[in-house]
């Protein structure tokens, strides 16, 4: 995959102990860019904390676990992808550029060739994410993606099928209200939404389409369906 790149990251010192060569061309930067650097300083800043929450290392699957022929589905279980910002290079009158990259995190032990010793680090599996509306577009019929939200309308968890779709990454919505992302005209159906969701009971139902601001400030139109638990 030309957009994706592999880096190892130690869980000691932060710093960045190997990097795929992928990655000189996705990030549209020299190699040496990378030497001695700590891999949090090419984060955009409001997701150094969601990198961190992401990589504690209990929670992280083991590499060696996970990519022998005979691991089972259970083995890798508690793998979990998570979305960063991730420096670019410069553009637009020197300023840094940001991109989103969906990031699957392993466990493993690598030697660090300053210590000559093993130590614990995150190796991390880097994809570019591209707006599903640019070519390789994603099939009206697969633009499907599911949230959920606190009772009062906060999002609380977002698919990461819904990234490419609305240009957010989760943690840009999670505890934030839903109504202020609907056009001013459809924020009443989202009451109407609410009340109706009381009503059922957990029935699942379909509503009316509703307009949904995306990150670039246009808004699609999604059909929606509703249920309660």
């Amino acid at each position: 995959n030309a957009d994706m790149f592999a880096v190892a990251v130690s869980l000691i010192t932060g710093k960045i102990l190997y990097i795929s060569d992928q990655a000189t061309s996705v990030l549209r930067c020299k190699r040496g860019y990378f030497k001695n650097a700590k891999f949090v300083e090419f984060l955009a800043p409001q997701d150094v904390s969601v990198f961190y929450t992401s990589t504690t290392p209990y929670r992280l699957p083991s590499w060696n676990i996970c990519n022998r022929a005979e691991s089972s589905t259970q083995d890798c279980m508690e793998e979990k992808s998570f979305f960063c910002r991730i420096s670019a290079g410069k553009e637009r009158e020197n300023e840094i550029c940001y991109h989103p990259f969906r990031m699957t995190p392993y466990l493993i032990k690598v030697q660090d060739p300053e210590i000559a010793e093993d130590q614990l680090c995150c190796v991390l599996l880097a994809e570019k994410v591209h707006s599903g509306y640019e070519a390789p577009r994603i099939p009206p019929d697969k633009r499907i993606f599911t949230t959920t939200h606190t009772p009062t309308c906060l999002f609380q968890d977002v698919d990461e099928r819904a990234v490419p779709l609305l240009g957010y990454l989760p943690q840009d919505l999670i505890g934030t209200p839903v109504l202020v992302h609907l056009h001013p005209n459809d924020r009443p159906l989202m009451l109407a939404i609410h009340k109706k969701i009381l009503q059922y009971g957990g029935q699942p139902f379909d509503y009316s389409p509703i307009r949904f601001c995306t990150r670039n400030g246009d808004y699609i139109t999604m059909d929606t369906s509703w249920s309660s638990f």
